[in-house]
């Protein structure tokens, strides 16, 4: 009901605004308070106030898209584990790339005992997009480290760029690699697995190998196709994880600690 009811409004919003002087809305304005800005920063912030312990255990869900009474159930399951430090959203927060789109799952996602982080997806490039996601949660690649963590998170949504060579952006992926002097372990996450028909062919060795070629990445994250998927696809020793959606009621639940980790596939 609650999907519907959104739906509508999203669509009687878009058709008022070619009534001029009837109701002066446009969706693809970006305002947000300021409570609803830079928030992947904020949120990190919050997480490195949390008290240090052996293992660090984070969710991995992602593609919420209109699945907000999904979402919502979603909320009810994370807060039921024990111990988790934080979410990561692994993309597609938006269907549709509109600012309100963002703020309902926001409103949603606040509902969380922990911190929630967020990767761009290629629907939420859609439109202004990128403009609303940068506002609301701040710069497309960024990184942070907690513990025995650091965590890369990347956008590697290379058709809404036109598979200019430039998305994902190696270079920083490769400095970002580097600039792990204590060897932590190197989790990076994207929204499009590099095996994926999203993913811009001419730089998939390139970043497949990048992460093959660090000694500190034993796995990687995603979301985008959907469904659970996990293996190692290049025979290299990275194991690449892709969480479903929200709409189908499932996440991953991890547990991390000094060169090692343990994934357990989780349903609600």
């Amino acid at each position: 009901m609650k999907n519907s009811l959104k739906a509508l409004l999203l669509a009687l919003g878009m058709t008022l605004t070619a009534c001029e002087g009837v109701f002066q809305y446009n969706p693809n304005q970006v305002i947000f308070k300021d409570s609803e800005t830079n928030l992947n920063q904020k949120n990190i912030e919050r997480i490195k106030a949390i008290p240090l312990k052996d293992t660090v255990r984070f969710i991995l869900m992602g593609d919420t898209q209109r699945w907000y009474d999904e979402t919502d159930a979603f909320i009810k399951s994370a807060n039921s584990q024990k111990d988790i430090a934080f979410v990561l959203h692994a993309g597609d927060i938006s269907d549709f790339g509109l600012s309100q789109e963002f703020k309902w799952v926001n409103e949603i996602m606040v509902k969380l005992k922990c911190p929630y982080l967020t990767v761009i997806g290629n629907h939420d490039l859609v439109a202004n997009g990128p403009a609303a996601y940068r506002k609301i949660y701040g710069p497309m690649d960024y990184s942070f480290e907690y513990g025995d963590n650091k965590f890369i998170f990347i956008n590697t949504n290379s058709r809404e760029y036109i598979f200019n060579g430039a998305v994902p952006d190696l270079n920083w992926l490769k400095s970002q690699l580097a600039d792990n002097h204590d060897n932590k372990n190197a989790i990076v996450v994207a929204h499009i697995p590099p095996f994926d028909g999203d993913f811009d062919p001419k730089l998939q060795e390139g970043y497949a190998g990048l992460l093959a070629n660090d000694p500190n990445v034993k796995f990687t994250l995603y979301g985008h196709q959907h469904t659970f998927r996990d293996g190692d696809f290049y025979g290299d020793g990275v194991h690449y994880y892709l969480t479903t959606s929200t709409g189908e009621r499932g996440y991953w639940l991890f547990t991390t600690w000094k060169g090692g980790y343990k994934a357990e596939k989780m349903t609600y």
